[in-house]
């Protein structure tokens, strides 16, 4: 289980410095998924807020981090963001391209005072190309990218998976390899720092690599809902129950397969399951069945098997699911259920150890850790902590 408290950062990356230009979306759920896994986080945020209109003590992916709150715009600011970066060994924006050079934040600026800084950008389109300066958000860059249209029924219109593909999955994440990758070259003799472009359409088109083989190889269709793994199976898809749930089916392998269609009830009454000719047919069978019961009932049939079935739960009902409660997979800290850090380490766990950061709260602290008593200076200003802004990721 990952520790909690409100001790002082632990994990792997302890000692790691790094430093957030405040934004939405991906960039801060990268630092956060870094700050979990021990890097001191310090998020320079704006007066105004960053965009997103929630009270900041529930923005859970500023936890673990500090903030300070220095105003970009105004004279002098540059230099004390270039102060930090000059202690830093990694920073983290999601400004538009070209945005930070105009601040006087850009890699040139940060280099000559840092050239080991590993330089993380993170933007929908990337920082070059005929959409670079376009705003855009997590539906869009799936789109392009063909990555959308794999995601729902065949006659209906393609399936919106939150903002989880995009922003998250295709950005945040190839961020945080794209920075560890470089943090390690930087590390090396004779290493140097350097810009990492993470762009959400290149991280996304990138997730489909496996279905670009099987497309090529002939085993995918470019059409959703006609798949092995995109709902088309009738033994990996979902299923109402009795009463309006669902449960989730993924018995690919013949074992489990057998598994299942014996649970199920049909043993000997399903059409083969290589008949792709009565694929129809099977769904139908299938989805007769299990709306005999409720959800309940058949997770109490499916328990201890290798059917490959599950309950599809809520947000609200996964951290009590026995499975998840064991492990730790959600915690709760300052009195908000959320996601414990993940991945584990053996030696060295990540922890919630700091609740979601306030602007410029923090500004004594990180003068005192990081050396840099010009930083106390907010300038009088607070942030607005319910001011929204339409800008949008790259703003």
């Amino acid at each position: 289980m990952a520790a909690t408290g409100n001790g002082p950062p632990g994990g792997p990356l302890a000692g790691v410095r790094l430093v957030e230009l405040a934004g939405i979306g991906p960039g801060p759920f990268a630092a956060m998924l870094l700050a979990d896994l021990g890097a001191d986080v310090v998020r320079v945020d704006r007066p105004g807020g960053s965009g997103l209109a929630i009270d900041p003590a529930h923005d859970l992916t500023n936890r673990n981090k500090r903030s300070v709150l220095i105003d970009l715009k105004a004279d002098g600011a540059a230099e004390r963001v270039l102060d930090l970066v000059e202690r830093a060994d990694v920073l983290i924006e999601g400004y538009r391209p070209g945005v930070a050079e105009r601040l006087g934040v850009g890699p040139k600026e940060c280099h000559a005072r840092n050239p080991r800084l590993v330089y993380g950008r993170m933007t929908g389109w990337g920082q070059e190309g005929p959409l670079a300066q376009r705003a855009g958000h997590d539906i869009a860059y799936i789109a392009i990218t063909g990555t959308l249209g794999m995601i729902g029924k065949a006659d209906e219109p393609p399936a919106v998976p939150a903002n989880l593909v995009g922003d998250y999955a295709g950005g945040s994440l190839y961020l945080v390899i794209g920075v560890l990758a470089a943090l390690q070259h930087a590390r090396t003799p004779g290493g140097t720092g350097q810009v990492v472009d993470a762009a959400i359409v290149d991280g996304a088109a990138h997730l489909a690599t496996m279905i670009h083989g099987m497309m090529a190889a002939g085993g995918w269709q470019d059409r959703r809902g006609a798949n092995l793994l995109d709902g088309g199976c009738p033994f990996y898809g979902t299923y109402e129950t009795a009463d309006g749930q669902y449960m989730a089916v993924g018995a690919l392998e013949q074992q489990f397969y057998d598994e299942f269609i014996r649970l199920l009830g049909i043993e000997g009454e399903a059409p083969a399951r290589k008949d792709f000719a009565r694929w129809g047919e099977l769904r139908a069978a299938v989805a007769e069945r299990f709306r005999a019961r409720t959800r309940d009932e058949w997770t109490a049939v499916f328990e201890g098997s290798d059917a490959c079935a599950a309950p599809v739960l809520s947000l609200t009902e996964a951290p009590e699911h026995p499975h998840l409660a064991a492990r730790g997979t959600f915690i709760d800290h300052g009195g908000i259920t959320q996601p414990a850090p993940a991945p584990r380490f053996s030696a060295t766990p990540g922890a919630v150890h700091r609740p979601p950061a306030q602007p410029g709260a923090d500004a004594e602290e990180i003068a005192r850790d990081w050396d840099i008593p010009g930083i106390l200076d907010n300038g009088g200003t607070r942030p607005d902590p319910t001011a929204a802004d339409s800008k949008g990721l790259q703003a």
